[in-house]
């Protein structure tokens, strides 16, 4: 659910985040992590954003790009084992 993201394009580009098809969903988690909002509870979510960029920009930003970093290690290991192991099977 990201109908609110076209609204924060601006905070993305702070954060250095690039927003694709293939990462979508997981930015989204991410953000409604941050928030304290059940996932998929757009509504709710954009609210609470619009909230906490109002207050502060750069805390939620900095949160923001901290998270992200957080996910791309875990998943890059995540892909790294995923290969090893589709390289082990194959031999």
């Amino acid at each position: 659910m990201t109908c609110y993201f076209r609204h924060i394009k601006h905070v993305f580009e702070k954060a250095e985040i690039e927003i694709t098809n293939a990462n979508k969903q997981e930015v989204d988690k991410i953000i409604h992590g941050i928030v304290g909002v059940k996932y998929s509870n757009c509504p709710d979510t954009w609210r609470e954003v619009k909230k906490r960029i109002a207050e502060n920009e750069e805390d939620f930003v900095s949160k923001l790009r901290e998270e992200w970093k957080k996910t791309r290690i875990v998943l890059r290991a995540h892909n790294k084992k995923r290969t090893e192991i589709t390289r082990l099977l194959s031999l």
